[in-house]
C-alpha cells in the first residue's frame, strides 16, 4: 500500500511540474516575468527532501498503515481535489514559480474567490496528512516546520511582484474588508 500511496503522489507531482514547465514558457512568451528565483531552489529541496524523508521514515523505522487511515484518506483526497480546483482556475496562470504577467487580470474563481493562496494551504496540509497516513510524525512535524518558513519567504515575494504588475490589491480589497468586519464581530 505504502508504495502504490508514494508513487502515484510523485507521479502527481512529477505531471505538475510538466503542466508548470509548459505554462511558464507560454507566459513568458506573453511576456510574463519571473520573481523570486533566489528562493525557488529552497521550496524545490523542502519538497524533495520531504518525499525522501517520509520514505526513509516508513521504511528505516518499519512504520505501518495508520489505525486512521481512512479519515486521513478521504483528508488527502479532499486535499487533491483542491489541488485540481486551484491548477484550472488558474490555467496557464499556474506556476510553481512565481510567474507574472504584467497587467493581467487577477483569477478571482474557484478557490481563489475565498482566500488568495489555496494551493500553499493545500500543501499545508498535505504535509501533515500524507506522513500521518503511515505515522511518520517526524517527517510531519519537520516539513511543515520547514514548509512554513520558506513560506514566509514565498507569500510575501509574490504578493509584491503581483501588486507591482497587476491589480492585485484591489481584487482582493473586499477580502480585507471582510476579515476586518470579521475582526470587529
Amino acid at each position: 500500500m505504502f508504495f502504490m500511496f508514494i508513487t502515484v503522489i510523485i507521479f502527481q507531482r512529477v505531471f505538475e511540474l510538466l503542466i508548470a514547465k509548459r505554462n511558464e514558457r507560454q507566459m513568458k512568451r506573453r511576456g510574463a516575468l519571473e520573481f523570486g528565483q533566489s528562493h525557488y531552489k529552497f521550496i524545490v529541496f523542502v519538497h524533495s527532501m520531504f518525499f525522501v524523508s517520509f520514505i526513509i521514515e516508513v521504511i528505516c523505522f518499519n512504520k505501518e498503515l495508520s489505525s486512521s487511515w481512512a479519515v486521513l484518506l478521504i483528508l488527502f483526497l479532499f486535499t487533491q481535489a483542491g489541488r485540481i480546483w486551484a491548477l484550472f482556475s488558474l490555467g496557464s496562470y499556474w506556476n510553481t514559480k512565481i510567474i507574472v504577467l504584467p497587467y493581467a487580470d487577477i483569477v478571482k474563481k474557484g478557490p481563489y474567490r475565498f482566500m488568495k493562496h489555496p494551493n500553499y494551504t493545500i500543501v499545508a496540509i498535505e504535509f501533515i496528512i500524507i506522513p500521518f497516513m503511515f505515522q511518520a510524525y517526524l517527517t510531519a512535524v519537520l516539513f511543515t516546520i520547514l514548509n512554513a518558513i520558506i513560506l514566509f519567504i514565498r507569500i510575501p515575494a509574490e504578493e509584491k511582484a503581483l501588486k507591482e504588475l497587476t491589480k492585485y490589491e484591489e481584487a482582493f480589497s473586499n477580502m480585507h474588508s471582510i476579515s476586518k468586519n470579521y475582526k470587529k464581530v
